[in-house]
């Protein structure tokens, strides 16, 4: 009960902040201006993301201080969270080079996996395998794609944040039915952070996320699916399968528009999702659908991994099968035709 109060205000403090940091950018017109490249047409106030922040990171040590999380998971994800969003804080009021963006986005995936203790063993057809260093150098490239994967993703209202719900929702379900309930509270609190800064982000959108909170979002997601592995390997997988609409929409596109040749560090708006928030003329029809796709598909599946019902990477290989034909019938990566 006392965690439940815990989560409304959590939830509350994320709202309240939400509406503070609007206002604070209605006047310092801290605005997304629409251009060719963008997928919305108004200009909206940007960086609410750091509501989400400032309330998570807030939660961690009352949690810790009640026993709801190990204080070596608060370690990993306090210090590595903060570089991250003040890394996307300062990109989004200015520029920073990209090459200094990911030492920043590389040294937080080394403190936190420090904290972590490594990557832990990783399941593979029902056996766990220790991949040593070779496991700690996947695991930081993991962590660093799921930050900027996070980043591209973000590109319609509100889809990161319902990915972020979905995902942290599900996997407690997992979690629950798995018998590892200790670890659903921090999910639960991320949930609830990303919950009230969604009631300004819904399509319409009043605000934007700004990569200071969906770079924090994607980075976060990584480090608890890496912290669960270490009590059961499989859970990894459960974790990645649950994301599974955002690395499969954001790896193809990547992949794509590397063998075309394009510069991959330019804005681009090739994603599947984008697509087709253009062919239905709808950011909320895609949203829905994204909710869909993850309730009705990925959660069973995850939770079949999860329990040991379906192999690990046969579970994977069965949750992105049709991922990867929808990206393909929405074109994603595919150079756009930009009208001059």
């Amino acid at each position: 009960m006392i965690f439940c109060w815990q989560l409304l205000a959590v939830f509350l403090a994320s709202w309240m902040l939400t509406l503070i940091l609007r206002r604070y950018a209605l006047a310092k017109s801290l605005m997304d201006v629409p251009n060719e490249r963008s997928s919305h047409t108004v200009p909206t106030p940007r960086g609410g993301g750091v509501a989400i922040v400032v309330t998570f990171l807030a939660a961690l040590p009352f949690m810790t201080l009640s026993g709801l999380m190990n204080p070596v998971l608060m370690y990993a994800l306090s210090g590595a969270g903060i570089l991250v969003a003040v890394l996307g804080f300062a990109d989004d009021h200015g520029h920073i080079a990209a090459r200094w963006r990911l030492l920043g986005h590389f040294a937080a995936a080394a403190w936190a996996l420090f904290w972590l203790g490594g990557m832990a063993p990783v399941a593979f057809f029902g056996a766990a395998i220790d991949l040593g260093i070779a496991g700690t150098v996947l695991a930081l490239i993991y962590l660093v794609w799921m930050l900027n994967l996070y980043n591209f993703m973000d590109g319609i209202d509100g889809i990161a944040s319902v990915e972020a719900i979905c995902a942290c929702v599900g996997v407690c379900l997992v979690y629950g039915l798995t018998g590892h309930l200790d670890f659903t509270w921090v999910a639960l609190a991320l949930a609830a952070a990303v919950g009230g800064f969604l009631c300004w982000n819904f399509p319409p959108a009043r605000i934007f996320m700004g990569d200071a909170g969906s770079g924090f979002l994607g980075f976060v997601l990584g480090v608890l699916s890496l912290h669960a592995a270490w009590s059961a390997p499989e859970l990894l997988w459960s974790w990645v399968i649950l994301l599974g609409v955002f690395i499969v929409d954001a790896t193809w596109t990547l992949c794509r528009r590397l063998i075309n040749g394009d510069k991959v560090y330019q804005a681009h708006r090739s994603h599947a999702y984008q697509y087709a928030s253009r062919q239905y003329q709808s950011h909320k029809a895609v949203v829905f659908a994204v909710i869909g796709i993850n309730v009705v598909w990925l959660l069973p599946l995850s939770i079949a991994v999860g329990m040991g019902l379906v192999p690990a990477l046969a579970g994977v290989a069965i949750a992105y099968c049709p991922l990867v034909v929808l990206a393909c019938l929405y074109r994603a990566g595919k150079r756009e035709e930009v009208s001059q």
